[in-house]
């Protein structure tokens, strides 16, 4: 429903969050495919079909391993290393046949990877508390958005990466931090594992980030880089939709001309202070 409501107030002129160039790719990993691919942007190569004899085709030519995903999911969700060519017949086939479901496996939302953390972090009460609505909220997820079909997406695999580089673009700021792998895992999405050090981050991310969001016209933006065989950052994936907390915590940010400036700010304010002063992202011009 947001999004019509939206739709119809960007179309009265009203200045809106999120704006149209910001939020009609959200959770579609397709869409962002080829948003970036029209505008430049150095991505990790994704090859997506939408019918299986073209799929099965191009798999007896790849090389693997491959990164299987669904367009839509957060936190690593529905992201899968294919290693064979046989797995990723298996999985184009699914794909094609009575598809996957979107939120997950119900019994995903308490696995025992997830129920470690909570005992690392010293909540495991608090998360088995929740784990009821935790199931409950899956299901009904997986109810309302039916199953993913139709179409089979698969990545370039980047190997060699210990963490991935989180830049969030909000305006004329941006905000990084990095994503520590999880142990025994190819994926940083959702490890929990952050680094907050900023003579570590990699410029080239934040200079990428505030091109291609200057490009797509986008509010705020969270950019997620790893590095190819070369060791050039590449995009995995982009969205409006992250935790602010991580970005409060990097107590900083850098301006478009790469300056730093100390102090933390929720990405929320920042949000708004540009929603007041009418200003799109990275564009500098009022639109009020």
């Amino acid at each position: 429903m947001g999004r019509h409501v939206l739709e119809a107030a960007e179309q009265m002129g009203l200045v809106v969050f999120p704006n149209y160039s910001t939020r009609w790719h959200f959770d579609d990993k397709i869409a962002q495919k080829y948003l970036l691919e029209a505008a430049g942007a150095p991505i990790v190569p994704t090859n997506v079909f939408f019918d299986l004899h073209t799929a099965l085709a191009w798999i007896d030519k790849a090389q693997f391993p491959k990164v299987f995903k669904l367009r839509r999911g957060s936190g690593s969700r529905n992201v899968r290393l294919v290693r064979t060519a046989a797995e990723a017949r298996a999985l184009a086939r699914r794909a094609f046949g009575r598809g996957y479901k979107p939120a997950g496996a119900v019994l995903d939302s308490i696995t025992a990877w997830k129920i470690t953390k909570a005992k690392r972090e010293g909540r495991l009460i608090d998360f088995l508390r929740v784990a009821p609505a935790r199931l409950r909220h899956r299901l009904t997820m997986n109810l309302l958005m039916g199953r993913e079909r139709g179409y089979v997406y698969f990545q370039d695999f980047m190997p060699n990466n210990e963490h991935d580089t989180r830049v969030t673009v909000i305006g004329q700021r941006a905000f990084a931090f990095m994503r520590r792998v999880r142990s025994g895992d190819f994926r940083a999405s959702g490890s929990g594992q952050i680094i907050y050090d900023r003579e570590r981050i990699d410029m080239r991310c934040v200079r990428t980030a505030f091109d291609v969001a200057l490009r797509l016209g986008t509010q705020s933006l969270a950019f997620d880089f790893v590095y190819d065989e070369q060791r050039q950052p590449r995009i995995v994936e982009v969205s409006f939709g992250y935790a602010p907390g991580p970005v409060h915590d990097c107590n900083g940010f850098w301006d478009t001309e790469l300056n730093w400036h100390e102090g933390a700010l929720w990405p929320e304010e920042a949000i708004l202070h540009d929603l007041i002063a009418g200003i799109s992202a990275g564009s500098g011009q009022d639109r009020a």
